[in-house]
């Protein structure tokens, strides 16, 4: 499927890694969803994928229909059912995650400050941008380096 670059998106992330196992149950469940998924009886395009065994990211082209509040509240509850099913946390908005030499990591933010003011983390490493709002900015602003998200701001707050 091919979706604009201002289609919408929302990215959810794991509190851990997904198995395998659980990836493809997963997968199974979010196709079924977005392949019915309606706004006020109009088919949404939508599609929705799991990144690095750990981000659930739904996608929306509003070009064919638009998204309303009730139809995100489908998501949301297809998201509850999945985190309830297989023990995840997806709405914890107070973990980062971020790249080191081992990997994607994923810490709370206290954790987070503290990596910066012992420089394991630094405004170069990579963080996961997970309020991207777009296709485009999923595509281009989701992995940055910290000084260019919103992770930035905890480097003024560390270092004051």
């Amino acid at each position: 499927m091919n979706f604009s670059e201002n289609s919408r998106v929302w990215v959810y992330q794991a509190n851990r890694n997904l198995a395998p196992e659980e990836l493809n149950a997963i997968q199974e469940r979010l196709d079924a969803f977005t392949a019915s998924w309606e706004a006020h009886g109009k088919v949404l395009k939508a599609a929705a994928a799991i990144q690095y065994n750990r981000f659930i990211i739904f996608m929306v082209d509003e070009a064919q229909a638009s998204v309303t509040g009730c139809s995100i509240d489908k998501s949301v509850a297809v998201l509850k059912t999945i985190e309830q099913e297989f023990n995840l946390s997806l709405f914890d908005r107070m973990q980062l995650a971020y790249r080191n030499e081992h990997g994607i990591q994923v810490c709370s933010k206290a954790t987070f400050e503290t990596l910066i003011a012992t420089g394991l983390v630094t405004e170069n490493t990579v963080v996961f941008n997970n309020l991207v709002q777009t296709y485009a900015a999923l595509q281009n602003a989701w992995e940055i380096p910290a000084k260019e998200s919103w992770h930035g701001t905890l480097f003024t707050k560390t270092s004051a």
